[in-house]
Order: C-alpha cells, then structure tokens, then sequence
C-alpha cells in the first residue's frame, strides 16, 4: 500500500507540474483595440499593486525552500495560496516528492501582468522528464503557488487537505 501511495504520488505530482493553459490573440477590430487598450491601462494600474514578478533563482529558492525538511512547516505557508487552512499540506506534499525521487527546476518565469505569473518547469522523476508550467499569484504582498495548482497537486496525489476542501 506504501509504494503505491508513493507511485500514485509521483505521478500526481509530475501530472499536476505539466498541466498548461494556452490562449492566442488573432487581432481584433477598432472596438477590440479600444478595448485592450483600455485594458492595458488597468493592467498597469494592477501591477502597481502587487511586488516585482521574482526572478528565476528566487522561484527556485522558494521551490526547494518548500521541498526543505528543516524548515518548520508554519514557515512555509507563505509559499502556496490558502496554505494557511492546512498547514500540513506542503509538508506532506514535499515528502511524496522525496520519497518518489522528484526534482522540479524552474526554467523561466512570464509576468502575466494582472498579479499572476506562469513559471515554466522541468519535473524529473528517476530518468523521466516533463515540461509543464505551474502559476503563481500576487497575495498579501508575497508571489504564492496558485491555490489551484497547490489543490490540483493535492487531489492527484490522493491527499485530503482543508485548504483545498
């Protein structure tokens, strides 16, 4: 039951760090323009409102400061939306990633302008390795994994949190 739970895991845990969005933009009339401009001036607006989008080397600092069993577990509610009803949730997640071997690396972080931000990813588990993306969002003055992906983490791995009830 153990290496099955670990198994079950792995793969929600590389499933859930691949999950990606795509949107396009195929140009638009004179009334879209309008508009995307006068979207465009309340996006700035939004972003003076929430910290610079962190760098790389700070998501990844963030990222294994979650995965570090050193660091108590009420220190790391920060790092994910809504963590707060479940502080035990990063923890449990982090030890799944250890005991099935895996090791995310941030690739590339995109400002989506509007207090959310989409990090590329690497997941690598054993000699298997996937691209994904995972978001982050703006809260409390403090960029967060989304409560979305942090739940979505949370169900495939057949865990129960209140954060994501």
């Amino acid at each position: 039951m153990k290496l099955r739970k670990i198994t079950v895991a792995t793969v929600a845990l590389a499933t859930a760090l691949t999950m990606s969005a795509c949107s396009s933009d195929d140009g638009g009339s004179s009334t879209e323009t309008t508009a995307k401009t006068t979207t465009a001036t309340t996006t700035t607006e939004v972003a003076a409102n929430y910290p610079p989008v962190p760098t790389v080397e700070e998501l990844q600092g963030m990222l294994d400061r979650a995965f570090d069993e050193t660091i108590p577990a009420e220190e790391k509610t920060n790092l994910v939306q809504g963590a707060e009803a479940d502080p035990t949730l990063i923890p449990q997640v982090a030890a799944a990633a250890k005991q099935a071997g895996a090791q995310v690396t941030i690739i590339d972080i995109n400002d989506n302008e509007d207090g959310t931000a989409t990090a590329g990813i690497e997941n690598t588990i054993g000699d298997q390795v996937a691209s994904g993306i995972v978001n982050f969002v703006a809260e409390d003055g403090v960029w967060k994994l989304s409560k979305n992906d942090a739940c979505n983490i949370v169900n495939l791995a057949q865990l129960q949190s209140p954060a994501c009830a």
